[in-house]
C-alpha cells in the first residue's frame, strides 16, 4: 500500500529541519513523487555545498588480478586460477599505467583485485614499497574490505595487523568496494564466500580506528528490497556516528550482463535518482555524495547532481569491472567540466579527502560547510513541488 501523501511531505519537512530519518521513513520515501524527492535531496545538497561548486577527480582504477575464489554470482570480472584469461598484473605494466596517469594529471590509482589464493601478504607490501618509491606523491586508493579480511585469512594474522602493515608499506585511503547490500540474507545467495556484513564493517571501522579514511559504497538493484537498501544505509551511518572515517558515499546499480544473475532487468534512470535522494536526506552524517556516470551514463549523473549528489566522481582513465558486463560509459575530463557547468555549477577538480585542487579565482568564498565539514542549516526560500 502506498503510503499516504501527507506522511511523506511531514517526514520531508522534517528531514530538512535536521531530524534524522529512521528506516520506516526512508523506506517510505520511495514513495514519494520523484520531483518532490529530487527538490529535497537538492535542498539538503545545497545547504551542505553552498558555492554552487561540484566536483569531479581524476584517477585510474587498475585491477591488478581477475583471479578471484569468491565467484560472486552478480560479478563478471572474476576467471579461475587456470583460466586463459587470468592474470596476476607486472610490474612493467603497472609501472606504465601509473605513469599515464600521472601524464594525465592524475594523482590517485584505485588498486583492486579478486581474492587470490596464493598472493602472500608480502606480496602486496612489496607492489606498494614499489609503487611509493618510484612515485611518491599518487595515492594508493586500495584493496577493499574483502580483500583485507582475505589477507587476514591467508597470512594467519588479524585484520588490524594487515591494516597497519599495507599502511607503512605504502597505502593511502581504503575503496569501499564488497559492500554491495550490508544484509547477510542477500550475502549469502550472491556471495557465500564473501565476508559477511560485520566483516565488512569491521575492516572499516579498524582502519578507521587507525587514522584512516575511506569510501563507502552501495551496489543495489539485483534481489534486494528496497527496504534493505535503506538497512544497508543506516549499517554506515550507525559507522560514521562511530568512526567518522568515511569521506564519501557512492551508490551505483548492479549491471546484470555477462554475469550468472543475466536474466534480472536492469535499474533504469528514474530509480536510480529516487534510491540516491533517499540516501542524501537518510545519511545526515556524510559530507559527499557521488554520483555513477559509469552505470547510468553521463546525462543522468548531471541530473543526480540535482537528486543530492556534489561530485561526478573520477574521470576514470581505466575501469574493467563494470565493462566486463557490457555497459562501457566512457568520458573525459573535458566532458566531465562541461556536464558540471551545463548543469548550473561549477565544476573543479579534488582530490580524494574532497580538497579542492584547483585555483580559486573568480569563486564564491568557500562556506564554513565546505572547508570545515560542518553541517549547517539555513532557510528554505524554495518552494518544493507539488506531492501529488
Amino acid at each position: 500500500m502506498a503510503t499516504d501523501p501527507t506522511k511523506i511531505r511531514a517526514i520531508i519537512e522534517r528531514a530538512l529541519a535536521g531530524g534524522r530519518l529512521s528506516v520506516d521513513e526512508s523506506e517510505a520515501l520511495f514513495d514519494a513523487p520523484l520531483p518532490l524527492l529530487g527538490w529535497a535531496a537538492k535542498v539538503r545538497t545545497e545547504e551542505l555545498h553552498p558555492t554552487g561548486v561540484r566536483t569531479y577527480h581524476v584517477d585510474r582504477n587498475i585491477n591488478y588480478t581477475n583471479i578471484c575464489i569468491s565467484q560472486c554470482r552478480f560479478c563478471a570480472f572474476w576467471r579461475e586460477k587456470d583460466s586463459p584469461e587470468a592474470y596476476v598484473i607486472e610490474w612493467e605494466t603497472l609501472r606504465r599505467k601509473i605513469e599515464e596517469t600521472i601524464a594525465l594529471g592524475g594523482d590517485q590509482i584505485l588498486l583492486q583485485g579478486g581474492l587470490h589464493p596464493d598472493l602472500p601478504l608480502e606480496w602486496y607490501e612489496e607492489l606498494l614499497r614499489r609503487i611509493r618509491q618510484e612515485f611518491p606523491l599518487i595515492n594508493i586508493h586500495g584493496f577493499s574490505p574483502p580483500e583485507i579480511a582475505h589477507l587476514s585469512r591467508v597470512a594467519n594474522v588479524p585484520i588490524r595487523e594487515v591494516l597497519l602493515r599495507l599502511r607503512e608499506a605504502g597505502l593511502g585511503t581504503l575503496p569501499g568496494g564488497g559492500a554491495e547490500i550490508l544484509v547477510d540474507r542477500l550475502r549469502e545467495s550472491l556471495s557465500p564466500r564473501k565476508i559477511s556484513s560485520q566483516e565488512w564493517l569491521e575492516v572499516m571501522r579498524t582502519w578507521h580506528e587507525l587514522g584512516g579514511r575511506s569510501s563507502a559504497t552501495m551496489m543495489f538493484g539485483h534481489m534486494e528490497t528496497r527496504r534493505e537498501r535503506v538497512e544497508h544505509l543506516h549499517q554506515l551511518r550507525a559507522l560514521q556516528d562511530d568512526t567518522g572515517g568515511f569521506i564519501a558515499f557512492i551508490p551505483w546499480t548492479f549491471q546484470p550482463g555477462n554475469t550468472a544473475l543475466a536474466n534480472l532487468p536492469r535499474v533504469g534512470a528514474a530509480e536510480y535518482l529516487r534510491t540516491l535522494a533517499i540516501s542524501r536526506l537518510f545519511l545526515d552524517n556524510f559530507l559527499n555524495i557521488q554520483a555513477s556516470w559509469v552505470t547510468q551514463g553521463l546525462g543522468v549523473a548531471q541530473l543526480a547532481l540535482h537528486f543530492g549528489a556534489n561530485d561526478l566522481g573520477s574521470v576514470m582513465l581505466e575501469e574493467n569491472v563494470v565493462a566486463a558486463t557490457g555497459v562501457r560509459f566512457r568520458t573525459t575530463e573535458a566532458e566531465i567540466r562541461g556536464a558540471i557547468a551545463d548543469a548550473g555549477f561549477i565544476p573543479r577538480r579534488r582530490n580524494v579527502f574532497y580538497e579542492l585542487i584547483e585555483p580559486e579565482e573568480a569563486l564564491p568564498q568557500a562556506s564554513s560547510a565546505r572547508s570545515t565539514g560542518a553541517f549547517t542549516k539555513k532557510s528554505l526560500s524554495t518552494t518544493p513541488p507539488p506531492s501529488d
